[in-house]
């Protein structure tokens, strides 16, 4: 999905329900499964195994279907085949989940909501969870829901730049200081592209050469892009004969803006998610970075859609 911002229009939209009102709405756990199913199957309730539509409500179970379909069958010893039961939360992340689905969908809602996310500590004291690992285990449930499974490539006016994610060494203790570690050393390196006005992807690398930077670049840039802005840096040497409309900006010149050309978007948006990063989670690992950036990602692209809750949900 690429959006652009026609003129007048806000940089964010504000959500089409509040939290006052989503705690009224979904007070009960059947007004939950009710729109759970809603926005699971608009279409109607299909099997999640084979995509079967035929499928019958369970009357004695509530949001409890069976399907028949022969490819769901499970027949054990030349019995009959029974079918595939399955409930409105199978194959989702609240599937065996021990915590009502009201619980789960205020912690998706306040995450929705916090430009510059919220903290597991502070969800656990919002929700009251017994563990604080509980918060922190369902905030990465909902994270890893809030990954793009719909990309489509950029258009128009594209910036790439990377960013590096890792504290100073000079804000660390003494005994854990390291004097090779220096500038981008000991870092984690993020590259991202975002289409000016519209989306952003973003990533972690490990491998921070060239042939990784072009691969990037196939993969989220459309061919009949505009133009692509980057940094003087050498990755980016083969874009033009990769194809691509490229111009660059000299940083190292004190040059910032010429005409079109520039990475203030995508620098924006890293300015953003270190202070996430910094201000809110305090320290983020490496395992569990490209986590934080479906949840920065996902916020961004959806900051002028009404109905981000209701996008996340159906993403579970």
């Amino acid at each position: 999905m690429n959006t652009k911002v026609e003129a007048g229009q806000p940089l964010t939209t504000q959500p089409s329900i509040t939290l006052a009102d989503l705690i009224g709405r979904f007070s009960d756990e059947d007004a939950c499964k009710a729109f759970l199913r809603d926005v699971r199957w608009p279409n109607g309730v299909q099997c999640p195994r084979c995509g079967n539509v035929g499928v019958y409500e369970l009357k004695a179970r509530p949001f409890h279907w069976q399907c028949q379909a022969p490819k769901c069958g499970n027949p054990e010893n030349g019995k009959k085949n029974r079918g595939y039961r399955f409930s409105v939360t199978s194959g989702t992340i609240f599937e065996n989940t021990k915590y009502p689905l009201k619980t789960w969908f205020q912690v998706a809602y306040l995450m929705c909501q916090s430009k510059k996310g919220m903290s597991a500590l502070q969800i656990h004291r919002q929700i009251k969870s017994g563990d604080y690992r509980t918060a922190w285990f369902m905030c990465h449930r909902l994270r890893a829901a809030m990954k793009n499974s719909t990309f489509t490539k950029l258009i128009g006016h594209v910036e790439i730049d990377e960013t590096y994610i890792g504290g100073k060494e000079r804000n660390k203790h003494i005994g854990k200081r390291k004097a090779e570690n220096q500038g981008k050393r000991g870092k984690v390196e993020v590259i991202g592209a975002i289409s000016r006005k519209g989306n952003i992807v973003c990533q972690m690398i490990e491998e921070t050469d060239f042939t990784t930077y072009n691969e990037f670049v196939r993969k989220t840039v459309s061919d009949k892009v505009e133009l692509v802005s980057t940094d003087e840096s050498y990755n980016y040497r083969n874009l033009k004969k990769m194809g691509y409309p490229h111009d660059t900006i000299v940083h190292s010149q004190d040059e910032y803006v010429r005409g079109i050309v520039h990475t203030q978007s995508i620098e924006s948006f890293w300015a953003l998610l270190k202070r996430g990063i910094i201000g809110t989670y305090h320290n983020v690992s490496k395992g569990y970075l490209p986590l934080y950036l479906n949840e920065f990602t996902f916020r961004h692209n959806n900051r002028r859609n009404a109905e981000i809750f209701t996008q996340l949900i159906s993403s579970c």
